[in-house]
């Protein structure tokens, strides 16, 4: 690149980092089963594209451009559930990169929708082509026929951890010290694994006592057998493999929630505070009810919401959910909800 490529690259760059990070953390009171608990969320809805795959997404393309693994004006070629595709597709046509993204087809219409309204091309990948294997397969497949393409393999790319141990981390720990709160756990649902890894290596460092837990959907525990079982509708995690870059044995029990029970929870933090979140992040809340439910009365436990509930308008979240006496939506009991701004500490401080 020219020097003066060098510095429009650099300008975009910087304006996505003002966009990307510095999130809310809510504090929410709560009883679980009668006991009284803090659970602490950062509210990833508030980065660029409105989910916490932003993050990711900005520090591989930053890492591949200081590395010089990425051609300007090369394709993106990507894999994803959806929100990575939504943050490659927004970040990639900012930096003039064309984006390809190859996605499973039975993602929610509005995933399809966003990423397609941002420019990028979409190549549906059915279960009877590998699913989400098969649009791995497939992206990797065009990446190496393709010059100049980049694949971010966000399954596999040490960026996405770090981007979390970076950014995500740090703010959490900055903003729960600001409230005088010391977390017994976290917990996040495993997509790709980068945000729960990410997390823990600054969580433990700051706090060495904390436990931090992968959680996933208890209709298809791939995480606690090692391959894909079941089928579950908490779009964005458990993607029928265990990612490269989970480490499980550095990691705390897994957690499993029913994905009936988190759209529950999520039309609940809806209903009762307002907070128009997905299904994920029903299923973090409950995760970290759990984890604060056993830890003893007034523990905290810290997770994310990791996106909106607007991707996800034309599924079950939007209808009723029957309820069954093993959920434990209807034993926790949503008190209060305090927000501590986020903590300024800029990208990657």
């Amino acid at each position: 690149m020219t020097a003066k490529d060098d510095a429009l690259v650099e300008q975009r760059l910087d304006s996505l980092r003002h966009l990307t990070g510095d999130t809310r953390l809510l504090v929410l009171q709560c009883r679980v089963r009668g006991r009284p608990v803090t659970l602490c969320a950062k509210y990833e809805i508030q980065n660029f594209t409105g989910s916490i795959k932003d993050r990711m997404a900005l520090h591989i393309l930053e890492d591949a451009y200081a590395q010089g693994t990425i051609e300007p004006g090369g394709v993106i070629v990507e894999a994803t559930s959806g929100n990575t595709g939504i943050a490659f597709a927004a970040a990639g046509r900012a930096l003039n990169h064309t984006v390809r993204i190859y996605m499973p087809d039975w993602m929610s219409r509005e995933r399809v929708l966003v990423i397609q309204s941002l420019g990028a091309e979409i190549v549906p990948v059915s279960a009877e082509q590998g699913g989400f294997l098969g649009a791995i397969a497939q992206a990797e497949a065009y990446a190496a026929e393709t010059p100049g393409a980049f694949a971010p393999r966000q399954f596999a790319a040490q960026a996405n951890v770090d981007g979390h141990a970076l950014t995500t981390g740090p703010e959490l720990i900055a903003q729960l010290a600001g409230a005088g709160l010391v977390p017994q756990a976290f917990v996040a649902g495993v997509g790709t694994g980068g945000t729960v890894m990410g997390v823990a290596r600054a969580l433990r460092a700051a706090h060495p006592g904390v436990s931090v837990h992968p959680l996933e959907p208890a209709n298809s525990p791939t995480l606690r057998t090692g391959k894909h079982v079941g089928k579950h509708r908490i779009q964005g995690i458990s993607d029928e493999f265990i990612p490269p870059i989970v480490d499980l044995g550095s990691l705390d029990a897994t957690v499993d929630v029913w994905d009936g029970d988190a759209i529950h929870m999520a039309q609940r933090l809806a209903g009762e505070f307002g907070l128009g979140v997905g299904i994920s992040s029903g299923a973090n809340l409950l995760g970290a009810a759990q984890l604060a439910f056993d830890a003893g009365p007034e523990s905290v436990v810290a997770t994310v919401f990791p996106d909106s509930n607007k991707k996800y308008l034309s599924t079950d979240l939007c209808r009723v959910e029957p309820m069954r006496a093993d959920y434990l939506s209807p034993h926790v009991e949503l008190l209060t909800c305090r927000v501590v701004p986020g903590p300024g500490l800029g990208w990657r401080s």
